[in-house]
């Protein structure tokens, strides 16, 4: 596992994205023909029978065994409808700092995946698979081999911590001579590639971001130090919210420059904000779920915290299934 910075050349193609606008992905690739997979015969057999299905969600488990190429291209796709998610960083105990987030998203089938690439970082991950073409069941589906390239939140064993939620708001500028990375995909390189908030950063800083073909996004990032950041883009430059208190929270309202008060205005946030504020930002993974489930929507596909010091790991998923795993720190 040895831990290298990617660095990028290729510009990628955008992935597709959730907690924002609804879409409809082209014709799914022929099954068996996944494009990320850099393993051997041996390798493809262990992951795709590592697979296992945990909820009737339908969410399932899977263990990815050997190399993949985070910089391969997938099918784009096309837009409309809007959705939210909620995030927040509760960071006020140093030795327990938490990162949980809610999915909210059309009842597709999900993913919860463990890499570890030999030039990355171990994560742990959450994936919507109807991005990749795959069916309800997706037993013996090659295309699975592309899921790394998929993360709508995840914990690298560094405890470094992201997620996403859409921005209506949000505008990329393209950044002379910078590759191009999907909206998504861009969730890969940092927890493959990033042990802090700061690296995390400077791997945004060496993309454009792509929005096209996708509703626009901000990101919430976490690390086992305590240290905590949104990234948002506004009058299409990129800027970096760190915030110094006990706790940092994100939902679908730009929050990069926007007085307090105005975003307790948006009821989810103000729900955050209000009990982080109660609690010091002291909250143990059962009481995230709670306060999750307080800020919940009827599309709320699964609920999750991270654990960015211990690697502990907690989804639940909206028919009430709860799987706890651990991920080993380094």
């Amino acid at each position: 596992m040895r831990r290298t910075l990617i660095a990028g050349g290729l510009a990628l193609l955008l992935l597709g994205t959730a907690c924002g606008e609804s879409r409809r992905s082209d014709p799914p690739a022929a099954a068996g023909s996944p494009t990320a997979s850099r393993q051997d015969p041996g390798q493809v057999e262990r992951t795709l029978a590592s697979l296992r299905k945990i909820d009737d969600l339908p969410m399932y488990e899977m263990t990815y065994d050997g190399d993949y190429d985070p910089t391969a291209g997938l099918a784009g796709s096309t837009p409309p409808s809007p959705f939210g998610c909620s995030l927040f960083a509760a960071l006020g105990d140093r030795e327990r700092p938490l990162f949980a987030r809610n999915f909210d998203w059309e009842p597709n089938p999900a993913l919860v995946l463990r890499t570890d690439p030999p030039d990355g970082y171990a994560s742990i991950s959450l994936v919507d698979i109807s991005y990749l073409g795959v069916a309800a069941d997706p037993t013996g589906d090659r295309r699975l081999l592309d899921a790394p390239l998929l993360p709508f939140d995840g914990m690298n064993e560094r405890g470094l911590a992201v997620g996403l939620a859409a921005d209506d708001g949000a505008r990329a500028e393209p950044v002379p001579g910078l590759p191009k990375v999907g909206s998504v995909r861009i969730l890969r390189l940092v927890l493959d590639s990033a042990a802090t908030v700061d690296e995390a950063v400077a791997v945004f800083k060496r993309y454009n971001l792509d929005f096209d073909g996708g509703p626009p996004l901000h990101y919430l990032l976490a690390d086992a130090t305590g240290t905590s950041a949104v990234v948002e883009f506004v009058d299409g430059k990129m800027t970096v919210d760190r915030r110094s208190g006990p706790w940092q929270a994100l939902t679908n309202v730009p929050a990069v420059g926007v007085p307090d008060q105005e975003l307790r205005q948006d009821r989810r946030y103000g729900v955050l904000a209000k009990e982080l504020d109660r609690a010091g930002g002291v909250v143990d993974a059962p009481g995230a779920l709670r306060l999750l489930n307080a800020v919940r929507q009827s599309h709320t596909r699964w609920s999750v915290t991270y654990g960015l010091r211990s690697g502990e790991v907690r989804v639940v998923t909206a028919g009430g299934g709860t799987r706890d795993y651990r991920l080993p720190m380094s």
